[in-house]
């Protein structure tokens, strides 16, 4: 299908381009209000513990201390993102009858600056009765284990289960069986901006926070229910975010204790988390314990999948129940599987909560996944690509309990895959130590279900238009660093037709724009954001064509085209008006009213998860050097299909992006947590890929446009994090006969599976 734009599709600075790289950008700690007070939070040292007593007389008597409170001092009311199912909500803002892991939030203080503030906890005493910990998933499902939460006796927080024709019969009918298990460790999103959150109260009591967040809306309801305040009570204004990647889609403690404790002393309350606090208590991707059981046919039709996840949750719930049902999709979202079975279980210990990371369950149900259909390609004697070819799914394709795939990408992707990285001739050429390897992901773009439990639309918008011929588009939506912000305006430019420049934008703050957004995550925000900016851009189209009409008595229904900032009939160019004027026009007729329309954007009906999929093919070239076991990725192809590109300079952006956290997770992040303990809370031990790390790449665009779609678009963001690492550990296979069924894949890891350590 053609269509033809004229911004859509075109590579646009991004907005906030200039003011992050001349450092004008304002992020939640550069903010300073008059009489700012410090806040800082006291964490638990053990993992599991009830508190007896906490003394802060001693702190509170310090000279240039304001407030300091507990859980004792809190209204008492636990929160989660998951209020459709009130017994998720597992989490107080402070702890208050027990700890459940090192970092539990304990305490927290205001002072006049940083150093009164932390000289403040360490005044403050709490009695602990120890408890017993659990810290791994096995032995926590165990009869006689220590109870993390008295609701869930066994700890398991949540479980899924996922089941779809015959498994059994599958396997009956089967040539070829294999049984694997898989384990992925916990990661850091290792955001540049730490958790930052301002807060102040107005003489009427109201409360605005500042802070660095993916979803304003949902800290907004979050808050004034942990506060006992009504909801528009509340104000979230989110300023310039340095990174989320899902780490920044709750209410955190911090939000509370800044609000609580601005309402306490009557003055703004700033807290600023440390980067080792961000690692010893931050949310992190689940770790997971994968059992896959997979059924063949000799000519490498897949008949069957059984799919059993241990998910380890950490000490609450956090996002942990979205991530244990999308594990389970996609482990069926890539190929047609006739008989499919999932039983997961998110399990608690006394370990920093997991949540949400891009990707949200994908990159470990897609290593296990992928890396198993390529040891099946190598059983059966078949191309890896060609035998993802015979099963790939397509357009029409119906996958049960979780919907039909309309636009699908993912054979092309597979076969421009093929010819871009030269993959034939390399399988078979390439020397001993030298190895290429594929993988391929499918992602959602947005969910369907409410689980936030919300009234409101999931995405609205509010364009106003203006006799001087600009718009002010209002969104709730959260740029945090994707360039969102920009694709919006270009969406809404080339509707209107328009230029960016005739566009002012506000966005993300609960006061001033339309409700409501649930925010950033799950690749929704160019699809279903996109969607209500056209929506509310054709009202407007509307209200101006009847002017064109008026001006011209038009007794003909014609098209009206929006171009190059005139309003005209199809086809006749010399009867038009600038936009502007039809705007004034427009008004005049209608008393002066303003032009302002509000659109907005539900998925009900369009699907059981997701309205639509985005798909594509990653083949990794790798050099092994087997006598350090150093794995060096010597170049990435990417063929990938995100329907439009709104803006392929941004695609690439998040392409890079994606290999970067792909290549860190394949090949050295790891979260090392012993007794419950972080290990490496700073970036000196916690290694993440350099610049100098990153492998150089080519990619390209698959050609599809998605119907559900704003003008043909997907998502582009988070799908392409996963096939990274399958593709690496199927490349160091092909370069040395090592088989990693574990991450990350360590030089020591190497050494050892080719027996030389």
């Amino acid at each position: 299908m053609t269509h033809e734009f004229r911004i859509v599709g075109s590579n646009v600075p991004r907005t906030d381009a200039r003011s992050k790289v001349t450092g004008a950008a304002m992020y939640t700690d550069d903010f300073k209000l008059p009489g700012m007070l410090f806040g800082k939070i006291l964490r638990s040292p053990i993992a599991h513990g009830r508190i007896l007593n906490i003394d802060v007389s001693k702190a509170a008597a310090l000279p240039g201390v304001k407030c300091v409170i507990t859980g004792e001092d809190t209204p008492k009311i636990k929160y989660g993102n998951w209020r459709l199912f009130p017994q998720t909500q597992d989490e107080y803002p402070l702890a208050v009858d027990k700890v459940r892991f090192i970092g539990d939030e304990v305490a927290a203080v205001a002072a006049i600056d940083i150093d009164t503030a932390e000289e403040a906890l360490e005044l403050v005493k709490v009695e602990y009765e120890e408890l017993p910990a659990v810290f791994d998933v096995d032995r926590a499902i165990i009869e006689g284990a220590p109870v993390i939460h008295s609701i869930t006796p066994n700890n398991i927080s949540v479980d899924r289960k996922i089941q779809f024709g015959d498994v059994d019969r599958g396997f009956a009918e089967s040539d070829y069986i294999r049984d694997d298990v898989f384990r992925v460790p916990a990661v850091n999103h290792a955001y540049m901006e730490p958790c930052s959150t301002l807060a102040r109260v107005d003489a009427d009591g109201r409360i605005t926070i500042w802070t660095s967040t993916q979803t304003p809306y949902i800290v907004q309801c979050l808050l004034a229910s942990t506060l006992g305040m009504r909801e528009n009570d509340v104000r979230v204004i989110k300023p310039a975010v340095g990174g989320g990647f899902g780490g920044k889609m709750e209410m955190r403690s911090w939000d509370f204790c800044a609000a609580f404790m601005a309402q306490k002393t009557g003055r703004p309350v700033k807290i600023t988390l440390t980067r080792e606090e961000e690692f010893i208590s931050g949310r992190r991707r689940h770790p997971m314990k994968i059992w896959s059981r997979v059924g063949f046919k000799k000519d490498g039709t897949l008949m069957a999948k059984d799919l059993k996840v241990l998910l380890d949750g950490g000490a609450y719930n956090s996002m942990g129940p979205t991530a244990t049902f999308l594990c389970g999709y996609f482990g069926a979202m890539l190929y047609r599987i006739p008989n499919y079975r999932y039983f997961g279980q998110r399990v608690y210990t006394n370990k920093p909560p997991s949540g949400a990371m891009r990707g949200f369950g994908a990159p470990q149900s897609l290593f296990a996944g992928e890396t198993q259909m390529n040891m099946v390609a190598e059983a059966l004697g078949i191309d890896p690509i060609d035998l993802r070819i015979k099963n790939a799914v397509q357009s029409g394709y119906r996958i049960p309990d979780v919907a039909t795939v309309s636009s699908c990408g993912l054979i092309d992707s597979l076969n421009q895959a093929k010819k871009l990285s030269s993959w034939t001739e390399k399988r078979s050429e390439l020397k001993d130590g030298k190895g290429i390897g594929v993988a391929c992901y499918s992602f959602i773009s947005g969910g369907v279900f409410n689980w936030f439990n919300t009234q409101y639309p999931f995405s609205a918008a509010e364009v106003r238009a203006f006799a001087d011929g600009t718009v002010h588009l209002l969104t709730m939506a959260s740029d945090i660093g994707q360039g969102s912000d920009t694709v919006l305006k270009q969406i809404l430019a080339e509707e209107l037709g328009l230029k960016m420049e005739d566009i002012r934008l506000t966005a993300a703050d609960t006061a001033m724009t339309p409700q409501a957004d649930l925010g950033s995550w799950g690749s929704r925000v160019t699809l279903m954001a996109g969607n209500a900016v056209i929506d509310a851009a054709r009202q407007i189209k509307d209200k101006l064509a009847g002017a064109l009409f008026s001006r011209f008595n038009l007794n003909v229904i014609f098209k009206v085209e929006f171009k190059n900032g005139r309003v005209f009939p199809e086809g006749k160019p010399e009867r038009s008006m600038t936009f502007g004027e039809a705007v004034s026009t427009a008004q005049k007729a209608n008393q002066g009213i303003p032009l302002v329309a509000r659109g907005h954007y539900t998925p009900r009906g369009k699907g059981i998860v997701t309205p639509t999929f985005s798909f594509g093919t990653q083949v990794a070239q790798v050099d092994v050097d087997k006598e350090t076991g150093i794995v060096k990725v010597e170049k990435l192809w990417t063929a990938h299909d995100c329907g439009t590109a709104i803006n392929p300079v941004s695609v690439e952006g998040q392409l890079e992006g994606s290999v970067h956290m792909g290549l860190g997770y394949a090949l050295c992040e790891q979260l090392v947590v012993k007794e419950g303990t972080t290990l490496n809370q700073d970036f000196l031990d916690y290694k993440i890929p350099s610049a100098e790390d990153m492998p150089p790449g080519e990619s390209v665009c698959v050609d599809t446009y998605e119907p559900e779609g704003p003008m043909g678009a997907k998502e582009a963001g988070e799908g392409l994090v996963s096939p990274t690492a399958p593709a690496i550990a199927e490349a160091v296979f092909h370069a040395t006969g090592f088989r990693s069924t574990e991450l990350p894949i360590t030089p020591e890891n190497v050494l050892r599976g080719i027996g030389k350590l």
